[in-house]
Parts: C-alpha cells; sequence; structure tokens
C-alpha cells in the first residue's frame, strides 16, 4: 500500500542556499531545487534513458525511444518570458542526476500556463510531485496568471491524485479518449 496521502504529500524540509532549494526527503535524501539551465543536457538525456516506457507514454503522450539533442536543448534552454522549468538534481552522487522537473508554458492570450511535471520512478510517493507542482503554482500566481492546466493520461492515477489534493478539477478531453485536462483556478 502506498503511504496516506497526507504523508505522501506532505512538504520535505526545505533549506535555501545560494544554488537553490536543498530538499531533504522523509526518508532523509538530499536535492537541490533550482532553475534548470543548459547545462543540464547530459543530466535530462541521462534521465530520460532510465525512464521505463510507460513513464515516457505518460509524459510526452506517445512512445519515444530516445531523447533527440535538439529536444534535450529545448527543454533546457527556455525563454524566461514564457517559460520556467526547475529541476530537482541529486547533487550527492556525480556527475550530478536529474530526479525530477516541473514546467510551466505561458499562454499570454488566455492569461494561463500548461504545466508538466516528470519524477523518476524510484524518486516517486515521498512528495516531490507536490513539491514541484506547488512552486509551478507559486510561479503562476507569481506572474499573475489566472489558471494552470495540464493533460494527463487517466492512466496516470497518481498524477490525477496528486492534482486532485492539491484542488485541480479534471474533465476528459473530447476526441481524446483515456486523457484528461486538469486545471487550477488561481
Amino acid at each position: 500500500m502506498p503511504p496516506r496521502s497526507g504523508e505522501r504529500f506532505a512538504s520535505p524540509h526545505i533549506v535555501a542556499t545560494p544554488k537553490g532549494k536543498v530538499v531533504y526527503t522523509a526518508d532523509g535524501r538530499e536535492l537541490v531545487m533550482r532553475s534548470i539551465e543548459p547545462g543540464d543536457m547530459p543530466a535530462v538525456q541521462r534521465c530520460f534513458k532510465r525512464l521505463s516506457p510507460q513513464d515516457v507514454r505518460r509524459r510526452f503522450m506517445h512512445a519515444m525511444s530516445e531523447l533527440p539533442t535538439p529536444m534535450a536543448q529545448r527543454l533546457c534552454r527556455i525563454d524566461p518570458e514564457w517559460e520556467a522549468a526547475y529541476v530537482l538534481m541529486d547533487e550527492t552522487v556525480k556527475p550530478a542526476e536529474l530526479r525530477g522537473v516541473g514546467r510551466i508554458f505561458v499562454d499570454e492570450a488566455a492569461n494561463s500556463a500548461e504545466f508538466s511535471v516528470l519524477v523518476e520512478r524510484e524518486w516517486t510517493r515521498i512528495g516531490l510531485g507536490a513539491l514541484l507542482m506547488q512552486q509551478l503554482v507559486d510561479e503562476c500566481r507569481r506572474r499573475g496568471l489566472s489558471e494552470l492546466w495540464g493533460y494527463v493520461l487517466m492512466e496516470n492515477r497518481p498524477m490525477l491524485e496528486l492534482c486532485r489534493e492539491l484542488g485541480f478539477v479534471a474533465k476528459m478531453v473530447p476526441g481524446e479518449a483515456g486523457t484528461a485536462q486538469i486545471s487550477l483556478r488561481l
């Protein structure tokens, strides 16, 4: 049985440092949450290789056997005017490994942002998805946006449960069987 939601979504211990926020998980592991940087591209590609085919499909909405270099470069070189991306880096290993990432893409015309979140399977169910989602919500509020939304496959029950606990509302996407659009009014 997974931990109760109160334990699962409990905020990890956080300490601010010049390089980002040091996050201690409930089981004592240490990660650094910071904005993504162009130099994170190798870590992004290594993280992708550790993902299961199911994790890849849940995140990218289709199967991919590898993360092409141009796509990895694009994911690491964001335009801060329209995007934000935060990584959870495990700096206890060398080279540092990416364990999770959350990002938003701003739609200025709709005054909203689309989100995506990915946490490596071995690091799930300890509150990191909730931590990344809260960071994205805070960033959207800082920008004065009115809504945060994303597409989630209905089979991705952990993500749907997390979003429900955080106050998101889900509705089915017409013509896209098995896909929900979840949204949070800010």
